[in-house]
């Protein structure tokens, strides 16, 4: 059984990646402990969740530091209609978090549900791949900006990913597959630094848990620097590429967690 630190160091260094591809971050940070026989039936779930916290926030950092030529431009070209379309986005998710947060992080974080995301969100990957790509990011208007929302709120659940809802949705909606990758990113960038300042705040409130400090701190590093060495990542999806590939990948980890559901091996 490797340390807390240890732990923090794999983990961190796994979400980076996780987070750029279509694949589940928080998928992957709970389901790989759970495989691997890291977990225990003592672990605390608000350090969990704590730990959680601390990994996207060096994601985060990361994320504004490499894309900061493309959020500087998407800025100066905010236009009325642009700003709107970004507050569309964030309705869904905003109010699905409020209302749904908590029932979600109570019920859907067991690995069965979590394989369940996976498995939901990699069919309606391929499904929506198969859409003609006849649109451009400029093209999109409101109705475009809600359907990112809708799928962003249904990212609430663990193992659906983000990025892989909002690709699928914007798929779905015709967008080429490099534009479609665009619009995804424009989406959840607000929606990810929203969440993480909101959840970053409630954990200065309640304070770190005594004996962490050292394990979150190498969390956020080791998430900061894969998420920083793996942003090439960003412009391999972008490329012309199949989500059929993301789409089996999350198929047979799924496969994984439930062969260890039916045997225990």
């Amino acid at each position: 059984m490797p340390s807390p630190t240890e732990r923090a160091l794999v983990l961190g260094a796994l979400h980076g990646p996780a987070e750029l591809l279509p694949i589940s971050s928080s998928g992957h940070v709970a389901l790989v402990p759970w495989l691997l026989r890291w977990d225990s039936a003592d672990d605390d779930p608000e350090l969990r969740k704590t730990f959680e916290i601390a990994l996207h926030a060096g994601t985060m950092g990361a994320l504004l530091i490499t894309l900061r030529g493309e959020v500087g431009e998407a800025a100066r070209d905010m236009t009325p209609r642009r700003a709107g379309h970004v507050m569309l986005s964030l309705l869904p998710a905003a109010i699905a978090g409020v209302v749904l947060e908590r029932p979600i992080e109570r019920r859907l974080g067991t690995p069965a549900t979590i394989a369940a995301g996976l498995v939901g969100g990699s069919l309606t990957m391929a499904w929506a791949d198969r859409c003609p790509q006849v649109r451009a990011a400029a093209d999109a208007d409101w109705r475009d900006a809600l359907w990112l929302g809708a799928a962003q709120a249904c990212a609430l659940v663990p193992g659906v990913s983000r990025n892989g809802a909002t690709l699928a949705a914007a798929r779905r909606r015709g967008f080429a597959r490099e534009d479609a990758n665009r619009l995804s990113r424009h989406a959840a960038l607000p929606v990810i630094a929203a969440a993480t300042t909101l959840k970053v705040i409630r954990l200065a409130g309640r304070g770190v848990p005594a004996g962490t400090a050292v394990p979150l701190a190498v969390g956020v590093g080791a998430s900061f620097a894969s998420t920083l060495g793996c942003t090439w990542l960003i412009r391999q999806v972008e490329r012309d590429r199949s989500l059929l590939p993301y789409a089996a990948y999350r198929l047979a980890l799924a496969g994984a967690v439930g062969w260890r559901l039916l045997t225990g091996g």
